[in-house]
């Protein structure tokens, strides 16, 4: 019971259609927990996320599920999943850190993360949402990095609405064309992969501006 259960909440992209016809309206509540999980917790990465907005987006094409009620589960996990994500780093990250590496965290280093976040860390929490893996870990670097949270919450809140609302209505309005459904996985693959490539070149004219900025901080100081 358990297992089958676990392997449901692992794949339920693949199983939607009958966790709905199990659960019926617990399927919006399923789907807050697995997205609250996946960007609330770092040991949890593992979790669907932009597979099953899409597939839950062509499921609500499909009469599955209601449109309406979609968006609300998936916003709000979203939303109070990065909300944890941030008070665990804010609270527990850093002082851990300090606790188990104390000569690799330095005052230094702190000052730098919290100058980061500061600058470019709203950015940083908007573009993450789009990215598997980065999603899970951004919020909490934005806690550990003491990023003002009403900064915080306000890219949070973008992130997650401009997420499900790209993922999911490509789900409803793609996911139900049968050359879709037939090449799911490379489809998927083909968004991971743009989005990363997009990804790396806002991240490396973020990284260029910092780097420019220490450098002339470092001219400034000599």
């Amino acid at each position: 019971m358990i297992d089958a259960l676990i392997n449901i909440l692992l794949h339920l992209d693949q199983n939607i259609g009958l966790v709905v016809q199990q659960y019926g309206l617990w399927t919006y509540l399923i789907l807050f927990i697995i997205i609250f999980l996946e960007t609330g917790l770092v040991v949890t990465p593992f979790l669907p996320g932009d597979s099953l907005l899409f597939v839950a987006g062509a499921a609500a094409a499909s009469g599955i599920l209601d449109l309406q009620w979609l968006f609300i589960a998936i916003i709000l996990g979203a939303v109070l999943g990065d909300t944890l994500n941030y008070w665990i780093g804010n609270y527990l990250g850093l002082h851990v850190f300090q606790c188990r590496f104390p000569t690799l965290v330095k005052q230094e280093y702190i000052d730098r993360t919290y100058h980061f976040y500061e600058k470019y860390g709203g950015i940083a929490v908007f573009i993450a949402r789009f990215v598997p893996l980065v999603r899970t870990f951004a919020p909490f670097l934005a806690g550990v990095g003491t990023m003002e949270y009403r900064r915080f919450i306000l890219y949070n809140i973008l992130g997650a609405v401009v997420w499900t609302t790209v993922v999911v209505l490509a789900g409803y309005f793609f996911g139900t064309l049968s050359i879709v459904k037939e090449n799911m996985s490379i489809l998927m693959i083909l968004v991971v992969v743009v989005t990363l490539g997009t990804i790396i070149v806002l991240v490396a004219g973020l990284v260029s501006s910092h780097l420019a900025d220490r450098r002339e901080c470092d001219k400034k100081v000599k």
